[in-house]
């Protein structure tokens, strides 16, 4: 779409919802109405002028965090914005419909005709007002409190084929941590440390370290090498650690990917590239299968589960590391009967929806049947996590990050 256009279009937006602030304002001091009226559209020119700058030049050359807060700004300026225009066409339609009316009530006297004139209603301008409100106010709580607000979910699954060693076996999993997102280090730490005070016995982390850049995770190293466990931290790539969105290719791709996977063994992960390890105790043995992202659709499919898979068929048991949930519809149930359970993410709960009791919604539903929890067919079992960080918007509401603890019990 043309610069030109969506200027017009934001205009246009502004214009309109601007009606509802003239009249709302109409009987106030000459000092708040100037305040509000003004202050108005100051919004409107940050919104306009992060519009041009983005079309105008490359914003991430010049400073990547500066951008990611104002494309955040616009998109919560507009989205709260649409909500009142709601509210305004409503109003609207209710005078257009009164002045149709009125054409027939021309010769009446004003005690005759129910209304004043055609004047906006003062319950729905105000409500417009509050509509436009209550969004940015969500997303700016959103924000301060729910991008770190960290949440612990325990949930415990029966294996039959579960040998008597690792009965009460804990692990814990984090994932999509994206951590060219983040902006308080301190609040990340404080999540890891978490972790830790559960003490699991084995980690997983289910792709998705970065949004584009190995050297993202640059900073973030000393934090998230702190995620130890006695059996290990198992690790495996997501949709986002190639670089495919930023466009890499050739030589450029090759070495992000190699970057990466440098960042994940500094960290102290092993990080499984379409490959297995087995955890033996007691005699005993259970198979971890990691392969690299598979996703349904349009999403890149450089996982190989049968090189993961290779060796490990007289497994008791086989958990795999795999980001994006839809591959358990897709290859993992119909080809792969015995693998026991798969731990996923990508889908951040689109970190935004309501989980009240066992009640949970959120419009990632509308394109995940798996999206977030525990997911039982017959003997095989998934887990969504919701992910640990965020990516565009720099929050979440409703849908708080997630640290997993999965108690692995026979029976």
């Amino acid at each position: 779409m043309s610069i030109v256009v969506i200027l017009i279009l934001c205009g246009l937006i502004d214009y309109y919802l601007f009606q509802a602030v003239l009249a709302v304002s109409r009987n106030w001091s000459p000092l708040w109405k100037a305040v509000i009226r003004y202050g108005f559209w100051i919004p409107t020119t940050v919104s306009l002028g992060a519009i041009l700058w983005y079309n105008l030049s490359d914003p991430y050359k010049i400073n990547r965090d500066v951008w990611i807060w104002l494309r955040t700004f616009v998109f919560g300026t507009y989205l709260s914005k649409f909500f009142g225009i709601i509210f305004v066409f409503i109003d609207d339609l209710q005078r257009g419909f009164r002045w149709v009316v009125s054409l027939f009530y021309r010769g009446a006297s004003s005690e005759s005709f129910p209304g004043e004139g055609i004047t906006r209603s003062e319950f729905l301008t105000k409500a417009a007002m509050v509509a436009t409100a209550v969004p940015f106010g969500a997303m700016t709580y959103g924000i301060i409190t729910g991008a770190h607000d960290y949440r612990l979910r325990k949930v415990t699954v029966s294996l039959p084929n579960l040998p008597k060693s690792f009965d009460g076996m804990r692990i814990g999993q984090v994932s999509d941590i994206h951590s060219g997102s983040f902006w308080n280090k301190t609040a990340v730490k404080g999540g890891v440390e978490m972790m830790m005070k559960e003490k699991p016995d084995m980690i997983f982390f289910t792709g998705d370290l970065v949004n584009d850049h190995a050297e993202e995770v640059r900073d973030y190293v000393p934090i998230f090498e702190k995620l130890k466990a006695p059996f290990g931290v198992y690790s495996t790539t997501g949709n986002h650690d190639y670089g495919d969105y930023a466009g890499l290719r050739g030589k450029a791709w090759e070495d992000n990917l190699k970057n990466l996977q440098v960042a994940h063994r500094e960290m102290g992960y092993d990080i499984l590239m379409n490959e297995n390890r087995f955890i033996e105790q007691d005699g005993d043995k259970i198979a971890i299968l990691g392969i690299e992202n598979w996703g349904a659709g349009r999403f890149s499919k450089y996982g190989k589960i049968d090189k993961a898979y290779h060796g490990t068929e007289e497994a008791a048991v086989k958990l795999l590391l795999s980001h994006d949930p839809s591959h358990w519809d897709a290859q993992v149930r119909p080809s792969y009967p015995d693998i026991d359970m798969m731990f996923s993410g990508h889908t951040h709960g689109f970190q935004f929806g309501v989980e009240i009791g066992n009640f949970k919604w959120s419009p990632s539903q509308y394109v995940y049947k798996q999206w977030a929890g525990l997911y039982n067919e017959g003997k095989q079992h998934l887990y969504v996590n919701r992910g640990f960080g965020y990516l565009g918007y720099p929050g979440r509401i409703g849908m708080p990050p997630e640290i997993t603890i999965v108690e692995l019990k026979r029976g």
